[in-house]
């Protein structure tokens, strides 16, 4: 099983920036899609952004489109999730995941290794 564990979270003022890490553990980081999912309270957690195990390809929710960049170092087994010109409504725990496709994957469903969040606090 592969162990994935965030990091970089913390409190900004709205029009910040953040940069979130997920550090992977095991010897298949490389092969899978992976993604940032986020969850606000009293709300379900809703997919941010996924990339290929290549990085070849990358998809976003519309609410964080031009906004956030998701990246991927293999050779670090290292995902992130650069975030600019933060809204408060991006307040929420950030979750990184691995996917059991190869393919971009944009539901919880798609998903089989899950890291344990990271809080993102946006003040207004």
């Amino acid at each position: 099983q592969v162990q994935l564990v965030e990091s970089g979270g913390g409190l900004v003022q709205a029009g910040g920036s953040l940069r979130l890490s997920c550090a992977a553990s095991g010897r298949t980081f490389s092969s899978w899609t992976m993604g940032w999912f986020r969850q606000a309270p009293g709300k379900e957690r809703e997919f941010v952004a996924t990339i290929t195990w290549n990085g070849r390809s990358t998809r976003y929710a519309d609410s964080v489109k031009g906004r956030f960049t998701i990246s991927r170092d293999n050779a670090k087994n290292t995902l992130y999730l650069q975030m600019n010109s933060l809204k408060p409504e991006d307040t929420a725990l950030y979750y990184c995941a691995k996917s059991r496709w190869t393919a971009t994957a944009m539901t919880g469903d798609e998903y089989d290794g899950w890291g344990q969040g990271t809080q993102v606090t946006v003040s207004s």
